[in-house]
């Protein structure tokens, strides 16, 4: 017998606690993620090469999970008929090019703006695409109304996102004479939202987070593998792989985050999706900075009330309106 509507959304709001957690775990992996990435980049001295690497490594993990798992399999065998009977836009398949534009933005614009602005203006950038995805309707959840104690949230979302960098930050000119290199964050940031949606789209099709990860990577590969070949006659070959084992850390870890993505906004929708992995981000990146920091990272009272302060927002966010109601009464 198939459940009622209501016994549905009776089911969804209480495990909606485990899929933020889920959310906040997924944005866990991707300081470290970054941080494995950055460490290959330097070795390979070629950061598109290194973005290509992580990619083939979380696209043979994927290929061995759809091979060894039957409903994985099933999944990917699903794809071509996906495609061919049109079950959703095309175009949708570039959700795997937005992973690439991440990298792409970082090696445009981290030199000049440093990490603390670059995160800033993708932060930014993302919580507004989620914004308009879960107002439109764009993704596999539906449409989902944004009330004003959600849209306060994202906003205090952004101010604990500002707050946790400032220490490096520079002085107001500074960050006004960057505004243009910072609309390149803020772009791919804000296409984050609809890659979301396009993954959750996909895994509902697909019947599975694992084929649509990995049509994200296999996407993303291509596009990254043209514009390593594009650059080779500039820039030259890149150093040889390293022989140690976490260097290759990074595509799993990818796989991780996307895969849970494409999972979460179904249930989450893609702001609330997005504001939990914001929150995983800063709660990882401040423990990483804590036991294994990097030259020039700097943690003080302004990181730690910042990453507070962006607890706080998405739990407030995450409160459904009926709690909120119940505490004025």
């Amino acid at each position: 017998m198939n459940s009622s509507p209501a016994t549905t959304g009776s089911q969804g709001r209480s495990l909606a606690p485990l899929y933020l957690a889920s959310a906040v775990l997924a944005g866990l992996t991707m300081p470290i993620q970054s941080r494995v990435n950055g460490a290959l980049g330097i070795r390979l001295g070629d950061p598109v090469a290194a973005s290509l690497v992580s990619f083939t490594t979380g696209l043979i993990l994927l290929v061995i999970v759809s091979l060894v798992f039957p409903r994985a399999r099933a999944g990917a065998m699903s794809i071509p008929r996906a495609l061919r009977e049109k079950r959703f836009p095309r175009w949708y398949l570039t959700a795997g090019c937005v992973g690439s534009f991440v990298v792409i933005s970082q090696t445009l614009t981290v030199p000049l703006l440093g990490v603390a602005l670059f995160t800033v203006s993708i932060v930014t950038g993302q919580t507004l695409g989620s914004l308009l995805v879960d107002t439109l309707g764009f993704g596999p959840g539906g449409r989902r109304r944004i009330s004003v104690i959600r849209g306060l949230g994202a906003g205090l979302t952004i101010a604990g996102v500002v707050w946790a960098v400032s220490p490096r930050m520079g002085s107001a000119a500074e960050v006004a004479t960057l505004l243009v290199p910072m609309a390149i964050p803020l772009v791919v940031g804000f296409l984050m939202g609809f890659q979301a949606a396009m993954n959750g789209v996909q895994a509902q099709v697909y019947g599975t987070p694992v084929a649509a990860t990995l049509v994200n990577f296999l996407v993303g590969g291509i596009l990254l593998s043209i514009l390593l070949l594009v650059r080779l006659p500039i820039t030259g070959q890149p150093e040889a792989l390293p022989t140690q084992w976490w260097y290759y850390l990074g595509g799993p870890l990818g796989c991780v985050f996307i895969g849970l993505s494409a999972f979460l906004v179904k249930h989450l929708g893609v702001l609330l999706t997005g504001l939990g992995m914001i929150c995983g981000q800063l709660v990882g990146s401040l423990l990483i900075d804590v036991i294994v920091p990097a030259p020039g990272s700097v943690v003080n009272a302004a990181t730690v009330a910042g990453t507070l302060l962006t607890l706080t927002a998405v739990a407030l966010a995450s409160t459904p309106g009926s709690m909120l109601r119940r505490l004025r009464s």
